[in-house]
């Protein structure tokens, strides 16, 4: 079994797109799913130099896990921790992120995802110049919650947040007598 996942991540070098069940939440972590055929490499002379080399050294994921303190960047979830269905402990892993910084030049950035948020999606890049310049247009009280988001490291919703909850979730009938309650209350 080592021997084939070796020789996957070998075929992976050569351009062949095999999916695993951390791109595809269908396969089971012990199936594969051969998705495009790369490079012919067993005929003499087709196959060129492997293309570069995408995993990490064991070093180079903890210092990602720890920049990101151990939690999927995507849903919050922590490594080991159970998703809020209780069917699975969550899985974490790195992700690569295309961003295009603020002068344009786009780079590839890693990034602590796991397993769900991760599986069947594409390739996501972030426009950090376009987000700089969202956060520039807050207003001062917009611009200190985010603050406050950012130093804690993630966010919890508020009282007013949870009562629009339930709120939502209210029937019409309901939902009229909190309108009316709250217009009663701004007169």
């Amino acid at each position: 079994m080592a021997q084939i996942d070796r020789r996957l991540r070998e075929l992976r070098g050569y351009g062949w797109q095999i999916a695993t069940y951390r791109d595809d939440a269908a396969l089971k972590q012990e199936e594969y799913r051969y998705v495009a055929r790369g490079q012919e490499l067993w005929l003499p002379g087709q196959a060129k130099a492997s293309l570069q080399s995408n995993s990490l050294t064991a070093p180079q994921r903890i210092k990602v896990w720890q920049a990101d303190n151990f939690l999927c960047r995507t849903c919050g979830v922590g490594t080991g921790e159970s998703y809020d269905d209780g069917v699975e402990l969550s899985k974490l892993n790195i992700a690569r992120r295309k961003v295009r910084l603020a002068d344009g030049v786009t780079e590839t950035q890693l990034v602590t995802e796991c397993k769900r948020c991760h599986a069947g999606r594409d390739e996501r890049e972030v426009d950090l110049g376009e987000m700089l310049s969202r956060v520039h247009d807050l207003a001062p009280l917009e611009r200190k919650v985010l603050a406050g988001w950012i130093e804690a490291d993630r966010r919890t919703p508020g009282a007013l947040e949870r009562l629009w909850g339930n709120y939502r979730t209210l029937p019409e009938r309901s939902r009229r007598a909190i309108a009316q309650a709250v217009a009663g209350e701004n007169e």
